[in-house]
C-alpha cells in the first residue's frame, strides 16, 4: 500500500464524519500500524479538527495500542515463530533493530514513530530484551513528543498555505 491512497482513504473517512464520530476516527486510525499518528494528524488538522483535541485523541489511540502490543508480545512472539516459513524480517524491522543496536531504547522509541511505526520500535525492544514498563515509558514519551511537533507542524503549515 502507498502512501497517496492511504492518505486520501483516511481523509476521505474523516471528511465524511461528523462531530466525535470523526474524533473516534482519529483514535482508531492512530491506532493502526502504518497510518498512527504521523498520517492521522496533519490530515485531521489539515480537514479543519480542533489540533488540540486531535493530538489528545490520536496520542491516546497510539499510546492505547502500543501497550496493547506490550501487554500481549509473548503471544504474539509465540505467533511469529510457530510461522517458520517466513521471508525474514521486513524492511521496517531491520531498520528498526539498527535503531536499536546504534541506540538502544530510548533512541527507537523517539525515532520510531517516524523511522518505523511505534509498533515495529516497541516489538524491537521487547525481543531485545527490554522490560515492558520500560518500553512503555519510553515509547510514551516518543509519541508524546511526535505528536506535538506533529500538531505543531500541521497547524503551522496548513496556517502558511492558508487551509487551517
Amino acid at each position: 500500500m502507498t502512501v497517496t491512497p492511504l492518505l486520501v482513504d483516511v481523509g476521505t473517512a474523516l471528511e465524511e464524519a461528523t462531530g466525535i464520530v470523526q474524533y473516534a476516527l482519529v483514535f482508531l486510525f492512530a491506532a493502526i500500524p502504518v497510518v498512527e499518528i504521523l498520517v492521522v494528524v496533519p490530515v485531521a488538522v489539515g480537514l479543519g479538527l480542533n489540533p488540540v483535541t486531535t493530538a489528545i485523541v490520536a496520542f491516546a489511540g497510539n499510546v492505547g495500542s502500543v501497550y496493547a502490543l506490550i501487554l500481549g508480545y509473548r503471544r504474539l512472539l509465540e505467533w511469529w515463530q510457530s510461522r517458520t516459513e517466513s521471508d525474514g524480517p521486513s524492511d521496517r524491522y531491520a531498520r528498526a533493530r539498527r535503531l536499536w543496536d546504534r541506540y538502544g531504547l530510548p533512541g527507537v522509541s523517539l525515532a520510531g514513530p517516524v523511522m518505523t511505526g511505534v509498533h515495529i520500535a516497541a516489538l524491537v525492544a521487547l525481543l531485545a530484551g527490554s522490560r515492558g514498563r520500560l518500553v512503555a515509558v519510553w515509547m510514551t514519551a516518543g509519541i508524546a513528543v511526535w505528536t506535538v511537533v506533529l500538531t505543531v507542524a500541521s497547524v503551522a503549515g496548513f496556517s502558511a498555505l492558508g487551509i487551517v
